[in-house]
């Protein structure tokens, strides 16, 4: 239920906040006028009466839109003063993905999330814990030279991760070990003894940084999820291919919260179980 504010104090909390805008903004009545197409008288009786009258929509937004404000909150409706526009803005923002892991954008989000739980579903295995030869492997034909710069970066990650205080969940679907062990779709071609490898390393990492690494894996065909990498409470961040879509304003952040540890409660084989299902890939494959 709406709150009900007397007339009078909505009209005062009105000039209170047009002349606080108008200041801010640095400007003045003359100048607000000329923008907003009115005489100044009219903007200084909008300052200056006492009455319970608040001007007309059409006077508010304008006046709004001028001093880079919402009307909503000229009238006490909100207390925040930026525009719907601003708002959107500081909460969502898009930033490039390039195919190389040498984004230091990744690494500027870690850091600022450092001690704080990151929740993350990556596109497909988890590129800090690849082995060299599989990086070499998946990245060579795309980035050439660039290819040692990727893992480099990869390894730089893993060590964060080591330092940094920070516990790391990570949700996959269980067809991706499946695909990776078996060598199909994405995998095809991948020669067995960098499989076995990759599998020994995941043995390695996965006991070495057990309980701070966590990795479960969901049935896809009952749970699905986008790649997403959550960073504690500060923002989560998707990725579209091409882009990053980052967003920081609570409500979305919990939602994806709710829908990672969803994919946590309802995984088929959790962080205790992984190791033996590692091994009992590993078996089917020599």
């Amino acid at each position: 239920m709406l709150e009900k504010i007397d007339k009078r104090l909505r009209a005062r909390q009105f000039r209170t906040r047009l002349s606080r805008a108008i200041s801010e903004a640095g400007a003045n009545q003359s100048a607000l006028a000329r923008q907003i197409g009115v005489d100044r008288s009219t903007i200084s009786q909008l300052l200056s009466d006492d009455g319970a009258r608040l001007p007309n929509a059409h006077v508010v937004g304008a006046c709004a839109s001028a001093l880079g404000v919402s009307a909503d909150w000229l009238l006490g409706l909100s207390d925040r003063p930026e525009s719907a526009a601003a708002l959107l803005s500081a909460s969502l923002s898009l930033t490039e993905a390039p195919r190389a892991l040498v984004d230091e954008q990744i690494f500027a989000w870690h850091r600022e999330a450092e001690g704080y739980k990151i929740r993350h579903v990556p596109a497909a295995l988890p590129d800090m814990l690849k082995t060299r030869a599989l990086m070499q492997w998946e990245y060579a034909p795309h980035l050439g030279r660039t290819a040692d710069q990727a893992i480099g970066a990869s390894a730089d990650r893993l060590d964060w991760m080591r330092s940094a205080g920070s516990d790391y969940e990570i949700a996959m679907p269980l067809y991706e070990l499946q695909s990776f062990a078996h060598a199909t779709g994405y995998y095809q071609g991948l020669p067995l003894q960098t499989r076995l490898e990759q599998i020994d390393r995941f043995l390695d990492l996965t006991t070495q940084l057990y309980p701070r690494l966590r990795i479960y894996l969901f049935d896809a065909k009952r749970l699905y999820s986008a790649p997403v990498t959550i960073f504690g409470p500060l923002l989560c961040v998707f990725y579209a291919g091409g882009h990053y879509m980052a967003f920081r304003d609570r409500d979305r952040i919990e939602t994806f919260s709710r829908h990672f540890d969803s994919l946590v409660r309802e995984a088929d084989l959790t962080a205790r179980h992984l190791p033996t299902h590692l091994r009992q890939l590993r078996a089917a494959i020599v």
